[in-house]
């Protein structure tokens, strides 16, 4: 009987290693995935806080911009117009250009996620 006994002593050992080893692997699971909740609201809060203030010195500089073109061509509608498509080549070039920007997130953002 001592050979049955040692099989299910050596069972038992490695039950409670295994279970051992799915706890520790479940809380390690939640600690990830906390992290990573983490740094992606932190990102996020610091992308909101950040582009808020640009977008609202870009607006200021838009508007100065716009009324100095309109004084160096004398006529407010053509300023604000030779403004607008400047505005719209940016965007045409940003569009064009839009791959080397995802190549560029993921190269930022991929070290972070899967570490």
């Amino acid at each position: 009987m001592s050979v049955f006994e040692d099989i299910n002593q050596t069972t038992e050992k490695a039950s409670n290693a295994g279970e051992r080893y799915i706890k520790s692997s479940h809380q390690y699971l939640r600690l990830k995935i906390f992290q990573q909740l983490i740094l992606s609201l932190s990102l996020m809060a610091k992308v909101l806080a950040v582009g808020s203030l640009l977008f609202a010195g870009l607006v200021f500089l838009s508007v100065a911009g716009a009324m100095e073109l309109s004084r160096l061509l004398q006529s407010h509608s053509l300023g604000f117009l030779l403004m607008g498509l400047i505005y719209i080549a940016m965007a045409i070039l940003i569009y064009l250009f839009r791959a080397k920007f995802n190549s560029l997130i993921i190269k930022k953002v991929g070290p972070n996620f899967f570490n």
